[in-house]
């Protein structure tokens, strides 16, 4: 078997000692102070929490108290997005999700894979952008280095591996375009 000759400058660490040490912290405060306040008043409380490990949240967002987020440090969301319940928001690579957008219940964000041209099978963060007005629907998984444009709807249980195209409906495994998004 041959040696593949690597460039590992395309490979990011995401288990340097400080941040394993930031998410024993993270961890330690999620199970603490931000999971067991599931009140929707409290909604500002887990964004506080969210903003002191790093996060880029605006004011006026929506978080419910069972999101799992790997690293918040890797986390932006715009004015009036929402992470649904039980989103898991695997953000080893960094997340934006802009303003106006819906990311429903059970949806799986993942920011990051494993190099299979690589013998050592290093990570790779790629960061995944949910742009303005867009509706990602219930357990549907958004993989690495996704962009869904503007005003896209992505349909429940749909797998996408591409980018999306503002203003268009997709569904499937893999996700395929259905139709032009109307907004009467």
């Amino acid at each position: 078997m041959t040696e593949l000759k690597v460039d590992i400058s395309k490979y990011e660490s995401s288990f340097s000692l400080s941040n394993r040490i930031g998410r024993l912290i993270w961890n330690f405060c999620y199970w603490l102070l931000f999971r067991p306040f599931s009140s929707s008043v409290l909604n500002l409380w887990r964004i506080f929490i969210l903003r002191i490990f790093g996060a880029k949240i605006a004011t006026h967002v929506n978080v419910y108290s069972n999101v799992k987020i790997w690293a918040p440090w890797n986390l932006i969301m715009g004015e009036y997005s929402c992470l649904g319940p039980k989103v898991d928001c695997y953000n080893q690579g960094k997340i934006t999700i802009g303003a106006n957008t819906t990311i429903s219940q059970k949806a799986y964000l993942c920011a990051s894979s494993h190099d299979i041209t690589d013998s050592k099978h290093r990570l790779i963060l790629k960061p995944i952008i949910i742009e303005d007005q867009v509706w990602v629907a219930a357990d549907a998984f958004i993989g690495p280095g996704v962009t869904i444009s503007q005003g896209a709807v992505v349909g429940a249980r749909s797998a996408v591996f591409k980018n999306v195209e503002p203003w268009t409906v997709v569904g499937g495994n893999p996700a395929k375009f259905i139709k032009i998004r109307g907004i009467e």
